[in-house]
């Protein structure tokens, strides 16, 4: 076959996938009425059809039509392989990502265009916390949803030729997104970039790239550029103001990906500094516990000797596993308070804590952090500012045979003590375990008996 013929197969081709698409519009011309689906009608919601996906990959059979509102634009090149629809153009309940290999996407399904989605032989999925619709692909033996071959595009989205609408984005705040808005266009008021990154460009070159945004009550969220758009080597504006995008989540954080630079107006003055990170030495570590009896019963408690409560934003408890000098996990205090002369009862195992000493922990973490120390661990409470403010045990020491053990038993910090201590000192402490130094009391403690978590 020689290099002419070849042409011709390839515009041949190309001719064909234009036609399947149908309704292609541009400002010369009119939509070609002939080729509108007056047949089509949906008779399904995007709701009633996401609600099939429960725990695995799914293949339609049945013969659904969706519509919905185009909300997404690869124009400049910031969306690729997907497509974003919305059941209504206004006030949406509803998205739905699709996953489509076709270039240039824009040119037939216009932002704002309503569309008809025939649904069998498509699979619906979930990856990273979206549910998606699309073709299948199969990573290491597992299918899941992929990008649906351009050939065939044209068969599953049809334009439904209805004028272009004006989307309404709908207006909301970092504190209320939720789930049902994922793959709907919001609006985010009062928003600015991260301060440390004001001036960077949106996107590292040829990279998918995360920036920071951040409102007036410093809630963050994230802003996700491609690497290879058109607006990538761009500075990041150093104002306020609105900024409206695509919502989509990757797994338990949400993102907002804009479609151009359009879709950002930060013009306004930045949000005035918010002095919401304290540090004080009135709170401090006050009880330690490994039960001899009961594992899931261990706690780490704090007490706040000051009158004022403390707002725990930007403290941590670092643990510093055996001997180790690198800290091995961390406990992030933030969201929470503690009130004047209160405790704080940190459990790695809510459920058990809660059935062993009759009354929940105020914070439950994982196993293997900080309050789930077997006895012979260092710990460190750092405030928001990084300074070690208490400490128990020696960084770089085993606590095993030492007078910082409370293997099987518990660290109590005595009550003379008011004030926090970056630097252990044994005299703050009544130390129980079963092997520990000299001056500790080898006596191993039971749960809950031995132990008064939440009482200072």
């Amino acid at each position: 076959m020689n290099f002419r013929v070849n042409n011709i197969i390839c515009i041949a081709a190309m001719l064909a996938l234009y036609l399947a698409m149908a309704c292609v519009k541009d400002k010369d011309f009119e939509p070609p009425k002939a080729n509108c689906p007056s047949d089509l009608t949906a008779n399904i919601t995007m709701a009633e059809l996401k609600a099939f996906y429960v725990d695995e990959l799914i293949q339609i059979q049945e013969d659904w039509i969706i519509e919905g509102y185009v909300v997404s634009s690869d124009l400049a090149g910031n969306f690729f392989g997907t497509l974003h629809i919305q059941d209504s153009p206004t006030n949406p309940t509803q998205g739905l990502q699709l996953e489509i290999d076709l270039r240039d996407s824009h040119l037939f399904y216009e932002v704002g265009s309503k569309i008809l989605l025939k649904t069998k032989g498509l699979y619906l999925g979930m990856s990273r916390g979206a549910i998606k619709l699309g073709g299948v692909f199969s990573a290491f033996g597992n299918p899941s949803v992929g990008r649906l071959p351009a050939a065939i595009v044209g068969k599953h989205l049809i334009d439904s030729c209805d004028p272009t609408l004006p989307l309404e984005p709908t207006s909301t705040s970092i504190s209320e997104l939720n789930d049902s808005m994922i793959s709907t266009l919001v609006q985010l008021n009062n928003m600015e970039i991260k301060l440390d990154e004001v001036g960077q460009t949106f996107a590292i070159k040829e990279e998918e790239t995360i920036r920071t945004l951040i409102n007036c009550d410093d809630l963050e969220l994230e802003l996700l550029n491609s690497g290879y758009s058109s607006f990538q080597a761009n500075p990041l504006p150093e104002g306020n103001g609105t900024i409206t995008g695509i919502l989509i989540k990757d797994n338990k954080d949400y993102q907002l990906v804009i479609r151009d630079v359009s879709d950002m107006d930060f013009t306004s003055m930045r949000c005035k500094d918010l002095v919401d990170e304290f540090t004080s030495t009135k709170i401090f570590i006050s009880e330690l516990a490994d039960p001899d009896n009961n594992a899931g019963a261990r706690f780490v408690e704090l007490y706040n000797s000051d009158s004022e409560l403390l707002d725990l934003k930007g403290w941590t408890i670092k643990r510093y596993t055996n001997a180790n000098t690198e800290a091995s996990s961390t406990i992030n205090l933030s969201g929470f308070v503690v009130e004047g002369n209160s405790t704080f009862v940190v459990s790695p195992n809510a459920l058990e804590f809660e059935l062993v000493y009759g009354f929940p922990p105020d914070h439950s973490v994982s196993t293997n952090s900080p309050a789930d120390s077997n006895g012979d661990d260092n710990l460190q409470l750092m405030d928001p500012f990084g300074n070690v403010i208490d400490s128990f045990g020696v960084v770089g020491e085993d606590g095993s045979g030492t007078n910082h053990e409370f293997e099987d038993g518990r660290a109590v910090r005595n009550e003379n003590v008011t004030a926090a201590n970056p630097i252990f000192s044994f005299g703050e402490w009544t130390l129980f375990n079963d092997t520990g130094e000299a001056g500790t009391i080898n006596r191993p403690q039971i749960a809950p008996e031995d132990f008064n978590p939440g009482i200072r």
